[in-house]
């Protein structure tokens, strides 16, 4: 958001909105996903004894292991390459809102599939958390790096994402065998 805004000469509360909009378009697809998948956990928990135990557990290490597999293997574009200039802002938002929907966050959605086991609280209690971290923190980094506050390599962070969420879905499937 922050690269098209800046292209776009955004001020910082145009910035904000864009964002803000989009972000609620991410949070609602990942959501939507993550409670279906929440209600096949229930039904896997109520039909396989060992769902919680073993199954979940091991689909954290193996989404995991995917992600960190994806970091060697994927291709990341350019925004400078792209040319969105001269575009009507409404276009140019309602491409962002799309993009943003179609692409919900896959690492927390295994999380909704382990909550679905243990009931509808746990589902509701993750899409809540979800929504309001994603939002908070979408609105947070885009004020903090509009006004050059945080001085980040930004493309070195984005490169390492897969094997952040990697590493976090691993470790979370491993404590889960030890905490349910």
């Amino acid at each position: 958001m922050l690269a098209i805004g800046r292209k776009e000469n955004w001020d910082l509360k145009e910035t904000e909105q864009v964002t803000l909009i989009s972000g609620l378009a991410h949070v609602l697809s990942t959501v939507i996903i993550g409670v279906l998948l929440g209600l096949i956990g229930i039904e896997l928990n109520t039909h396989i004894e060992h769902f919680t135990h073993v199954i979940a557990p091991s689909i954290l290490i193996l989404i995991g292991l995917y992600f960190i597999r994806q970091h060697y293997v994927h291709h990341h574009f350019h925004l400078e390459n792209q040319k969105i200039t001269g575009k009507p802002k409404s276009k140019i938002i309602g491409a962002l809102v799309i993009a943003m929907f179609l692409s919900p966050c896959l690492e927390i959605e295994a999380y909704f599939l382990m909550a679905g086991a243990k009931g509808w609280w746990l589902l509701t209690i993750i899409s809540l958390m979800y929504s309001l971290i994603t939002i908070a923190g979408m609105l947070f980094w885009i004020r903090f790096a509009y006004k050059g506050l945080l001085k980040l390599n930004w493309h070195k962070w984005e490169h390492s994402a897969g094997l952040i969420s990697g590493g976090v879905l691993i470790v979370t499937g491993i404590l889960s065998f030890f905490i349910y």
